[in-house]
């Protein structure tokens, strides 16, 4: 199994389209952190508190010209409170530090997932296209063997893709902000509290949780790949759900089975601030729901490479 896995990475990392997407990863870590850090200049240095007293009166601001029943003032009461927690303790805001380029990083995220399907996409499909299917079917392995060899190996180029981001982040914040208030905690509302967290520890449950909805995206592209063993078809319908499902979810969100889609709980970050999609919703009954379909469409990629012909 080992060697089915090494072999696969060594189809992946051989082609140059793969270190261009790494290096994709890279240049858009480096090129947003440079545009932050030269818009954040105010904030920089001991003008934190001013720029916080300014963020204050917007929310200030928008909270007296919301109407009473607007959802929105619960949330600018909450950076309200969080502000004042900031000006009360002496804590300065992450904004203006280089933590402020390595938190919006892991927004870019959404590349890690994009660039992930198109090596997904690509993995069986291309098999079938160059009939090099053939020559791993007559070794000794079994289909199955095959066919999660491809999958873990598209898994490690993810996470070779989230190292990337991580630490090309985290290099670039610290240069252009020096490394500085490395120790700073992170203030947040949660669940009406306000409360201080480990930075590096957010950080990483963020990643991670992050992670999660990449997975489910890759699945999909994986499973479309061995049904249908075609990399265009894959990677564009793959794509093209990651960005139509917060459409889907906005039209839907008044019915209560919407809760259910597989789009309402990928993002499992809506926890870290205790956001759900929908009331009721907890962290436990989205990974349940995440694992019925991860397990239908990993039985269905099963189902399809292991009994469909593969001689053409």
């Amino acid at each position: 199994m080992v060697n089915l896995v090494l072999n696969e990475n060594m189809k992946i990392f051989r082609r140059a389209r793969t270190w261009i997407l790494i290096a994709l990863m890279a240049a858009f870590v480096i090129f947003g952190n440079f545009v932050m850090w030269n818009e954040n200049k105010s904030a920089q240095g001991e003008g934190w508190q001013t720029e916080l007293t300014q963020q204050k009166e917007m929310w200030n601001d928008r909270l007296k010209n919301s109407s009473p029943d607007d959802e929105s003032q619960t949330y600018y009461k909450e950076q309200i409170e969080v502000i004042d927690y900031h000006l009360e303790h002496n804590i300065r805001s992450e904004q203006g530090t280089m933590w402020n380029g390595i938190n919006e990083s892991a927004g870019l995220g959404i590349l890690i997932t994009i660039f992930t399907i198109i090596i997904a996409g690509d993995i069986v499909a291309a098999e079938f296209a160059t009939g090099t299917i053939k020559l791993l079917l007559i070794r000794p392995a079994n289909r199955l063997k095959i066919l999660l060899s491809k999958y873990i190996a598209m898994l490690l180029f993810g996470l070779v893709l989230l190292f990337t981001l991580f630490v090309v982040s985290v290099l670039m914040n610290g240069i252009l902000y020096g490394f500085k208030d490395i120790g700073l905690p992170l203030v947040s509302m949660i669940n009406g509290h306000i409360v201080e967290q480990n930075m590096v520890l957010n950080l990483w449950k963020t990643y991670m949780l992050n992670g999660i909805a990449t997975v489910m995206y890759v699945t999909i592209a994986f499973m479309i790949s061995s049904v249908f063993r075609s990399s265009a078809m894959s990677i564009g319908f793959s794509i093209g759900i990651l960005f139509a499902g917060n459409i889907l979810l906005e039209a839907l969100h008044r019915y209560e089975w919407s809760k259910y889609l597989l789009f309402a709980n990928t993002d499992l970050t809506q926890y870290l601030d205790g956001r759900p999609f929908q009331d009721g919703m907890t962290l436990s009954f989205s990974i349940g729901v995440l694992v019925v379909y991860f397990l239908a469409f990993n039985l269905i990629s099963w189902l399809m490479f292991t009994r469909r012909d593969v001689t053409a």
